[in-house]
């Protein structure tokens, strides 16, 4: 997986998940993934090692990694937006009715 498309699958991992973190992990993996912040920035803003602010993005990372390994919420989201995608493509004249179900879905 290249940086961006890990960086995007963290966001929705978080984004699914992230509640279920620490404080200290929420704050970080926002400041890294989302805010775009270097690990030096963050280790100056909490004042401690870079290493610190790595180990702590490591945890957080595996356990969403755990929490999608467990409850595959992030893949069923993935499943069930290419089967809208696959049913949209085939049933063009009937698109805002699916479109309106995908939304009642989400």
């Amino acid at each position: 997986m290249i940086d961006l498309e890990k960086s995007i699958y963290i966001n929705e991992l978080y984004d699914l998940y992230g509640s279920l973190l620490t404080k200290k992990q929420q704050e970080m993996i926002e400041l890294y993934y989302c805010d775009d912040l270097s690990l030096s920035e963050i280790s100056e803003q909490f004042n401690i090692s870079r290493n610190a602010v790595y180990d702590c993005l490591k945890k957080g990372i595996k356990q969403l990694e755990n929490y999608e390994k467990e409850l595959k919420l992030h893949k069923k989201e993935q499943e069930l937006e290419e089967y809208f995608k696959k049913v949209k493509k085939e049933n063009k004249e009937q698109i805002s009715l699916i479109e309106e179900i995908e939304r009642k879905v989400k």
